[in-house]
């Protein structure tokens, strides 16, 4: 049984939504003693229950489920994210690391009476219905979701494009459970967003750390500093409710902000630990760095996070991460089925371990629904100019000598910044250190 090609994963849920990466792994000795140390009387135990099933059990089994059956049962008690993937489920997860799938576009993971919602992908089906991170499944259509596997509740919530399903959640902030209703649809996932936010200052999104993630950012940095003249005055990236993704990813994007310091190692029982360090060139050129997080991010975000605050290169805003510190990777096996099996920890620059706690913003800034004001409550708006009568300023008719600046932000843009008080307080922030550090 050859277990020479794994991937590495370092994505929030178990079910794993972009898997992508082929890296060389051998358990060698560590494996080898813990196979030799087996108490073969435990797996006479096994056989026995499993003829006894087979026998008498109410319906026929074949082998391949049962041996599917335990496979899944023994990897599900490890940790909330290794798992057993049947033939279908692999090539499932194959077909999904194209970008390209149907469904409803959440990342999730088994949690305590039902099914957690790390994050909702940005433009699906379950973002645009008003999905939100942590919020917990508890019936897919009218099946229990803690009665679920989390390969059978993923199984459920997959269908045809087109169809749709009634999640019933619990959300914190409502008094009772909320149905939302969600048509499925192929997912496209563009993974770098960017844009102007203001003059001089630029938005970049990541909303999965993907093969091709560290390349496309790269690209449309240089194209958006030719659009602002050559030069930034700051920058946001925007990590929020991005679950995660590839580890050489997270190092890459890491790595083009820094110019020098550690980004991340990883340590195992067995097998070899892992330090990933900066090499010199930072594309921003020292630019001031805001980094967004919330509750939807995750892993390999949480990577870019750490190793930007430690390295004290970006002021981290938002609230605090999911709190996923391990790694995974996928293990295939010859007849066509894979497992995925948490192998390691990862720790942040300064040895911080972020499992099960998460990484704290430098300025919380909690999510708020902004309401737009009405053209009655601008009108309320009033100053000393607006005053009849108002004495004039004695300046005379002397004109700034203030160069204009072209203003290249997008109606879009726009849109989503007078939605967005994280964005917002992000932009006011990257302008005071922008004028502090001595610009006008």
């Amino acid at each position: 049984m050859s277990l020479k090609k794994t991937r590495m994963v370092l994505l929030a849920g178990t079910a794993a939504i972009f898997v992508a990466g082929v890296m060389a792994w051998n358990p060698s000795q560590g494996y080898q003693q813990a196979t030799a140390a087996t108490d073969y009387r435990q797996m006479d135990k096994f056989a026995q229950i499993m003829d006894a099933v087979k026998r008498t059990y109410v319906e026929d089994k074949t082998d391949e489920e049962l041996i599917d059956g335990a496979l899944a049962g023994m990897l599900s008690s490890l940790d909330p994210h290794s798992t057993y993937m049947n033939k279908d489920m692999y090539k499932q997860m194959q077909v999904e690391t194209s970008g390209e799938f149907g469904g409803l576009g959440i990342e999730i993971s088994s949690a305590q009476g039902g099914i957690r919602i790390i994050s909702p992908i940005e433009d699906t089906p379950a973002d645009h219905a008003g999905v939100m991170a942590g919020d917990l499944i508890v019936k897919i259509d009218d099946q229990l979701a803690k009665d679920l596997a989390l390969s059978e509740a993923v199984k459920l919530m997959r269908g045809k494009p087109g169809s749709s399903i009634v999640l019933t959640i619990f959300r914190k902030t409502e008094t009772k459970p909320l149905k939302i209703k969600i048509v499925r649809d192929v997912i496209h996932v563009k993974s770098v967003k960017s844009a102007m936010l203001s003059p001089g200052f630029v938005w970049l999104r990541v909303t999965q750390f993907q093969e091709q993630s560290s390349k496309e950012l790269k690209e449309q940095l240089e194209k958006l500093k030719k659009d602002a003249g050559g030069k930034f005055k700051g920058a946001v990236l925007d990590l929020r409710n991005n679950p995660g993704g590839l580890l050489d990813q997270a190092v890459e994007i890491s790595d083009m902000f820094l110019n020098e310091g550690g980004i991340v190692s990883t340590k195992s029982r067995v097998g070899q630990n892992m330090e990933f360090d900066a090499k010199a060139g930072d594309v921003l050129d020292g630019t001031a760095l805001v980094v967004l997080i919330n509750n939807g991010s995750a892993s390999a975000s949480e990577i870019v996070s750490g190793a930007l605050q430690d390295n004290k290169r970006a002021v981290l805003m938002g609230t605090k991460s999911f709190g996923k510190g391990s790694v995974q990777r996928i293990i295939p096996l010859p007849d066509g089925t894979a497992f995925k099996l948490t192998t390691s920890l990862y720790y942040t620059p300064s040895g911080r371990s972020i499992q099960a706690t998460g990484i704290e913003p430098d300025i919380e800034v909690p999510w708020v629904a902004i309401k737009k004001v009405t053209a009655a409550k601008e009108m309320l708006r009033i100053s000393e100019r607006d005053l009849k009568g108002h004495l004039a300023n004695g300046n005379g008719k002397k004109e700034s000598k203030k160069k204009a600046e072209k203003d290249i932000t997008s109606g879009k843009m726009q849109e989503r910044l007078s939605k967005d008080v994280q964005l917002q307080r992000a932009l006011d922030v990257l302008k005071a250190m922008y004028v502090v550090q001595g610009h006008s």
